[in-house]
């Protein structure tokens, strides 16, 4: 198998398992911080053992970046909260979908910090989603729990949008391990003081489910991303990641029997297609660039 196809397979296997993340808040008896911190605790266990044994670099390589790695912690801790929470509340296919407007706003969030407007085809895109969004919606209420669910689940694709940006322009530096590690240990001590069911009074089978998703689902797939850019260029990784809400929804569907209505269809139809043309227009732009 050459490099290319090889990495082709990690790519789709970090997109694959990355999909069926969002199960958990679902299968697992517990609330969304809670599961947040024994799932990050989990997960930065695993990418600790796997710089070792693998003997990648664990330390940064300056004093400074480790504030840096202290902020992106926090923001990706409170995305994860906020994550698996909307999924609580808004179900599963309508949760990925209300999270996966994050790349539409990285397109307006990125100009604040180089200083420029949007472009209108930008604008564009983000009306066709926030339409998608409007079909999800089930009443213009936010006492309903499904539409706190969205709201929820749009304010963690807002954190995760703003964790690529700043990891973009300040910790390129790391691999995706040693990034993970150090987000996920300081996700889970920010997060462990707020706990509602301490370990000694998690069920075994939620132990089992915390492993599962703190090793396959969250250290795994990060490490098979990382490995997969070192033969595909960030536009390829970038669209392929795109079907992430696709597979989450049939996971949703096949294991949890979540119904998919024709609204619901037609709205994440949108949110998805306007996340599928904006990667293709700013990857269209960076390779004219060149």
């Amino acid at each position: 198998m050459s490099p290319e196809k090889q990495s082709l397979t990690f790519l789709h296997s970090a997109v694959l398992l990355f999909g069926g993340t969002a199960l958990f808040a679902k299968l697992i008896d517990l609330n969304a911080l809670d599961i947040t911190v024994y799932r990050t605790a989990v997960a930065a266990i695993a990418l600790c053992a796997f710089l070792f044994f693998t003997r990648q670099a664990i330390l940064l390589k300056q004093t400074k970046d480790y504030g840096v790695a202290l902020l992106l912690g926090m923001v990706v801790g409170l995305h994860w909260v906020t994550y698996f929470a909307g999924m609580q509340m808004a179900g599963i296919t309508i949760g990925i979908i209300a999270f996966f407007t994050y790349p539409v706003m990285t397109v307006f969030m990125e100009p604040l910090f180089s200083k420029r407007l949007p472009h209108t085809q930008d604008v564009f895109i983000a009306m066709m989603v926030l339409l998608g969004i409007y079909l999800l919606v089930p009443e213009a209420s936010l006492g309903n729990q499904a539409t706190l669910g969205i709201v929820t689940g749009m304010f963690s694709g807002f954190l995760f949008a703003l964790r690529n940006i700043l990891h973009k322009r300040f910790f390129m530096g790391y691999s995706g391990p040693q990034t993970m590690l150090y987000q996920t240990l300081v996700a889970s001590i920010m997060l462990c003081a707020f706990i509602e069911v301490p370990l000694n009074q998690v069920s075994q089978h939620d132990l089992y489910l915390l492993l599962l998703v703190g090793v396959v689902f969250t250290a795994t797939p990060h490490a098979l991303f990382a490995a997969s850019l070192a033969h595909l260029s960030a536009k390829t990784a970038g669209l392929i990641s795109c079907l992430q809400p696709l597979y989450a929804s049939f996971f949703a569907f096949l294991l949890l029997h979540e119904k998919i209505t024709l609204t619901t269809l037609v709205g994440g139809s949108l949110v998805i297609s306007g996340a599928f043309f904006e990667t293709y227009l700013v990857n269209k732009q960076a390779k004219a660039a060149k």
